[in-house]
C-alpha cells in the first residue's frame, strides 16, 4: 500500500540527500535557469523592446523568445543578428540561433503597459474604462420583429437581447453619472 499522507512541498524541493534529483527538482532548476537567462537577455535588448519580450525556452542551443505582437516581432527580427552575436559573446557561447514566437497574452493590461500613439507608455496598473453599449429602442423593435419570425432558442435569445434596449431618459441618466 502506498503512503497516503501529505508531504510538504519543501521536502520535495529540498531532497538534498538523494544523489538522483527528482523530476520536481529538475523542473525547479530549469525554471531558475530560464529566469536567469531571461534577465540577462532582457538587459541586452534595446529599452523599447524590453517590456514586450521574454525568454520562453532554451532547447538545442536555440533561445525561444516570445513577444506581444507582430510589430514587436519585426522589431526583434531587425535586432536578431546583433542579439545573437552579443549573447554568444556575453552569455551563451554555444547559441546557434534565436526563434521568435508571438504570444498575445503578453500585451494584456496588467501584465505589460500598452503603448498609445507611439508617444508614451501607460502605467500597467491603470485600468481603461469602456463605454457601456446601449441598444436603441428602434434596434430593439427590429430585433423583436426578427424574433417573431424565428423559432426556439434563437427566438428566446433575440427577445432577451431586445429587452436590453434603453430609452432616451436612461441615456441622460448614464451621461449624468459619468458612465461615458
Amino acid at each position: 500500500m502506498r503512503n497516503s499522507y501529505p508531504i510538504s512541498i519543501d521536502v520535495l524541493f529540498n531532497n538534498i540527500n538523494n544523489s538522483n534529483p527528482t523530476s520536481l527538482e529538475k523542473l525547479q532548476l530549469r525554471a531558475v535557469e530560464l529566469l536567469i537567462l531571461n534577465r540577462k537577455v532582457i538587459e541586452l535588448l534595446p529599452v523599447t523592446l524590453r517590456p514586450w519580450c521574454r525568454v520562453a525556452n532554451l532547447r538545442n542551443n536555440i533561445i525561444v523568445l516570445e513577444t506581444a505582437n507582430a510589430s514587436w516581432m519585426m522589431r526583434l527580427r531587425y535586432e536578431q543578428t546583433q542579439l545573437v552575436y552579443t549573447i554568444r559573446a556575453k552569455i551563451l557561447p554555444s547559441l546557434s540561433s534565436i526563434d521568435i514566437k508571438i504570444k498575445p497574452s503578453l500585451a494584456i493590461i496588467g501584465k505589460l503597459p500598452i503603448k498609445h500613439n507611439n508617444s508614451s507608455l501607460l502605467p500597467s496598473n491603470k485600468i481603461l474604462k469602456q463605454k457601456p453599449r446601449i441598444l436603441s429602442l428602434q434596434s430593439a423593435k427590429l430585433i423583436r420583429h426578427v424574433a417573431a419570425h424565428s423559432e426556439g432558442k434563437l427566438q428566446s435569445l433575440l427577445e432577451r437581447l431586445a429587452k436590453l434596449a434603453r430609452d432616451s431618459t436612461d441615456l441622460t441618466y448614464h451621461s449624468s453619472n459619468n458612465c461615458f
